[in-house]
């Protein structure tokens, strides 16, 4: 974990954030917490600036404005999920309001231990906890459930904004399969069956393991319910090779749904790459190894259709 106070900003409209500010927030309106060490996290969020507080708890605060909704939807429907998966997620225990200075709600989590996967790696392992956290995801009920930030909008929804990134992608990305995989993917079977329960963002680093095994869930933000193939993203960002398989299996995913769910991971990585190569780039590092995995996954460089 860092020992440095401040937070590297990664938008344009990010507020200042630092350890200062959360000691104060947390004097002002938790003081049992306050005496405790306060300290920012290796693995910083892009939509939150996260703290470990003392040893059990973590302090979360939206970067800008555009965080707040997620953050939102985070403390409505974390204990929901919770109580229904088979790792544990940061289930909020204490609400923080704007103030001194800091415009936005900010939350207090219980601490998850364990570090994002180093991949795509091939371990059969962590394919089968992700495929048994995606099928308990898809069994809770989805009455009265929000819509997913990603999966409840068809990935033709995307083509433009996905189309401009891969030629904004770095040049020792292939620009050619992988606008090739976006276009398989685009004419892959619509989904039109039952809402589902997803993450909607189980990149590695929103994944926590611990000696091979997943040991906790990040950022609910993206919650809802949606096209199950958007959480199908890890199967390219966290996995590869036969690992890959035993995740599809576990899950039992058809064709269509692959190919969706690879679109995904395909349009997610190909924007971040651009918007975080100069501010994060072990982040941009990890969306070009995922399209790597996509165009591998789909059988080579056969250039654009």
């Amino acid at each position: 974990r860092a020992r440095t106070m401040t937070i590297a900003k990664l938008h344009e409209d990010e507020v200042d954030i630092d350890a200062g500010l959360v000691r104060r927030l947390l004097a002002d309106q938790h003081p049992r917490w306050a005496d405790l060490p306060v300290r920012p996290v290796d693995d910083q969020g892009t939509v939150n600036a996260v703290f470990r507080l003392g040893d059990a708890h973590s302090v979360r605060l939206p970067r800008s404005a555009a965080g707040v909704a997620s953050l939102e939807r985070e403390r409505r429907w974390a204990p929901v999920l919770a109580a229904a998966v088979p790792v544990p997620l940061p289930e909020p225990v204490a609400d923080g309001r704007p103030a001194l200075g800091y415009p936005f709600p900010w939350t207090i989590c219980r601490w998850l231990d364990g570090t994002p996967p180093v991949g795509p790696v091939d371990d059969d392992r962590l394919a089968r906890d992700l495929a048994g956290l995606v099928r308990a995801l898809r069994s809770i009920d989805a009455a009265g459930a929000p819509s997913s930030r990603r999966g409840a909008v068809a990935l033709a929804g995307r083509d433009d904004v996905t189309t401009t990134a891969i030629g904004s992608l770095a040049d020792a990305v292939d620009r050619g399969p992988v606008l090739a995989a976006w276009r398989d993917a685009l004419d892959a079977p619509a989904w039109d069956g039952t809402p589902r329960w997803t993450h909607g963002d189980l990149l590695p680093p929103n994944l926590l393991v611990v000696d091979g095994r997943l040991a906790g869930v990040l950022d609910l933000g993206g919650i809802g319910v949606g096209d199950p193939a958007c959480d199908l993203l890890p199967a390219w960002s966290a996995l590869t090779g036969p690992a890959r398989s035993t995740f599809r299996h576990a899950l039992g995913v058809d064709d269509g749904t692959w190919r969706r769910g690879r679109g995904w991971a395909l349009s997610i990585a190909a924007l971040i790459e651009p918007y975080y190569r100069h501010t994060h780039p072990a982040f941009a590092a990890m969306a070009v190894r995922t399209l790597a995995q996509v165009v591998a996954d789909r059988g080579g460089s056969d250039g654009p259709r």
